[in-house]
């Protein structure tokens, strides 16, 4: 098995390229975020097609080569030292069959984002990179907490966080090391039977999602059910449920740990005997503090609940 990479951190000055590699953005919804960046000491260089819109069924940053263009640009160019996505969306996807990492591999630097970059942080650890699932530069309607930004630039920086967590009445406990994989479920879930999938064997699990509906949900956690990936994996970690169902219907709608979400996920899994965490702050929600795919984490599930990196 191949060691996993972790990039350098980055030192005052440096450029962190801000891209759009799925959904458009207008450039009020990362005025925040840019000057965020500028505030901590580095330099914002945004991409060509950062604030693009191109509409085919979607509103895309940009066509499909548009968005592989800044995407290959971020990741190779030698004067960049991160990679921050501006948001999530759906188009990703399009991405994976022409990604290069050529000079990448040479120069590792952080990835960050979540939602749809799941599955760009997939192809990046099936390629022995870690990076950060954490808040994109749009904050989105929620907002987000000082500390999802500051926890982000901390690894940056070189340090890694250490959780703990609330208590949650659907956990299971126990006690479990192991390299940590996932992101949004939807992307987990479109990505199984795919070169790209995650490998789950022996790992720990994080999911969260958001406006899905409960029969959908239920039918992602069958999938992963039916291709075995809860019986490979050590532990897992559920993040954000939020905007489940219809707000009519669903009196925690607006809550970041769903309720009812995790009711189902929790029958789901009975079966198994792992440690389960529910309720970490990570995911569509206000308090979304950072997680790092491919590093090795500890997981503690008692009267205490703590992720130790």
């Amino acid at each position: 098995m191949n060691s996993i990479i972790f990039p350098d951190s980055l030192k005052k000055g440096d450029r962190i390229a801000v891209i759009s590699p799925a959904g458009s953005v207008e450039e009020a919804q990362l005025e925040t975020g840019l000057n965020l960046i500028r505030v901590k000491g580095y330099e914002p260089v945004v991409g060509k097609h950062l604030y693009t819109k191109f509409s085919k069924g979607y509103s895309y940053a940009g066509t499909e080569a548009e968005r592989i263009s800044d995407m290959n640009w971020a990741l190779n160019d030698a004067d960049i030292s991160a990679v921050w996505a501006s948001r999530g969306g759906y188009g990703c996807q399009h991405l994976l069959g022409n990604l290069k990492l050529s000079e990448f591999k040479k120069r590792p630097k952080w990835y960050i984002g979540y939602s749809d970059n799941t599955v760009i942080q997939s192809y990046l650890l099936k390629n022995n990179f870690a990076s950060i699932h954490g808040q994109t530069i749009k904050t989105s309607g929620f907002g987000v907490t000082p500390e999802g930004y500051d926890l982000t630039f901390d690894i940056l920086k070189g340090k890694f966080p250490k959780y703990s967590i609330q208590n949650n009445p659907f956990n299971k406990s126990g006690t479990v090391e192991a390299e940590l994989v996932g992101g949004n479920l939807a992307l987990i879930y479109a990505l199984l039977g795919t070169k790209y999938s995650f490998d789950f064997k022996d790992k720990i699990l994080f999911i969260e999602d958001i406006g899905e509906k409960f029969y959908a949900l239920d039918r992602m956690i069958m999938s992963l059910e039916l291709a075995g990936v809860f019986r490979k994996i050590k532990g897992l970690i559920v993040g954000g449920m939020t905007l489940m169902e219809d707000e009519k219907e669903n009196m925690n709608y607006e809550e970041s740990f769903d309720e009812f979400s995790y009711k189902l996920i929790a029958e789901r899994i009975s079966q198994y005997d792992f440690p389960v965490i529910f309720g970490f702050p990570n995911g569509h929600i206000y308090d979304n503090r950072p997680l790092l795919i491919g590093a090795k984490i500890s997981m503690t599930v008692g009267k205490k609940v703590e992720v130790k990196f």
